[in-house]
């Protein structure tokens, strides 16, 4: 093992316990039956709501895929991206380390269907850059339009607000312009990136927030079940919560996500709100993506031997 690696499993062991210590310290000050009646407490139409904002969201992340194959030049049926990019990302939400976890289960897909280790490369690093800008250009947005709820939540002063507003959307901004003018490979030797055309940046940029925003709205329905909150108060809170998840690299980002909600949000209310959230929008996808991996990789693999048994007959005959 390297000391790269080993450092790497050292940090996410480390940020497992701080993630598990911080959810301790913010569920342990309430009673198990406040927890358990706060989740009680939202209605099904609430719930409803939350499901289809996950659904929209995961519609969304088909997207990511979708533009990241146009970018590397190839064409693949819908169908194809979408299935890939739902089990990929169902399992590699609730695993952690999403560039790795789902980019492997993405190599599976499109190395079966013409694509080389490079293109897959290219992909995560495409979807990863699309979520980042999606991040951003939500974060800023909510940020710039409720510059005083953003104080309330963070205890930053209003010229820090406005800062951090500024620099999420200027480098969302910044990335659109390159993405126009710039059309050079770039980079250091042998690696050489290439930013995408202006239309797949564009793209990218509302794809990404309108993703964030409905993963923001699934959330929001569950905590609005029992609290009064904005929507955009929920968008700052998730987009910090998402960050840190990001950063930390806790599978699945448990507990971090959970302790973030918490903090901004305290109250039995929030655990409950939280608690459903991880089930709707983790592990009920988590339930259909395994089963789908598990079934697409049995049709996969035999149609692969039936292709290459029609192939060895092919050449057989062929030789006669």
């Amino acid at each position: 093992m390297t000391a790269f690696r080993l450092f790497i499993r050292l940090f996410i062991l480390l940020a497992i316990c701080v993630a598990a210590y911080l959810l301790y310290r913010a569920i342990s000050r309430y009673s198990l039956d406040e927890i358990i009646g706060s989740i009680q407490a939202i209605s099904l139409g609430r719930l409803m709501a939350a499901f289809g904002f996950a659904a929209a969201s995961y519609v969304c992340l088909t997207g990511f895929d979708a533009l990241a194959v146009r970018y590397v030049g190839k064409k693949l049926a819908y169908r194809r991206i979408a299935l890939a990019s739902f089990v990929s990302l169902s399992i590699g939400h609730n695993i952690g380390v999403a560039a790795l976890s789902s980019g492997a289960i993405r190599y599976r897909f499109y190395s079966r269907w013409g694509l080389s280790g490079g293109d897959v490369a290219k992909i995560i690093l495409f979807t990863g850059t699309t979520v980042g800008l999606g991040l951003a250009t939500l974060g800023g947005i909510g940020l710039f339009l409720y510059p005083a709820d953003a104080k309330s939540l963070t205890d930053l002063s209003p010229a820090a607000i406005k800062m951090v507003a500024a620099a999420s959307l200027t480098f969302s901004a910044l990335y659109l312009v390159l993405s126009a003018f710039i059309r050079k490979p770039f980079g250091y030797r042998k690696w050489k990136l290439e930013l995408p055309p202006f239309r797949l940046a564009a793209g990218q940029i509302t794809v990404g927030t309108l993703n964030f925003a409905f993963v923001a709205a699934c959330l929001y329905q569950l905590v609005a079940a029992s609290a009064e909150m904005r929507y955009l108060d929920i968008v700052a809170i998730y987009t910090t919560a998402n960050a840190a998840a990001i950063i930390s690299h806790v599978p699945g980002g448990i507990g971090v996500i959970e302790a973030t909600v918490i903090y901004f949000l305290p109250g039995a209310a929030a655990v409950g709100a939280a608690v459903a959230f991880r089930v709707v929008y983790f592990f009920v996808p988590l339930a259909f993506g395994l089963p789908l991996f598990l079934i697409s990789e049995h049709v996969l693999r035999k149609r692969d031997e039936n292709g290459k048994s029609q192939q060895d007959t092919a050449i057989g005959t062929a030789l006669r």
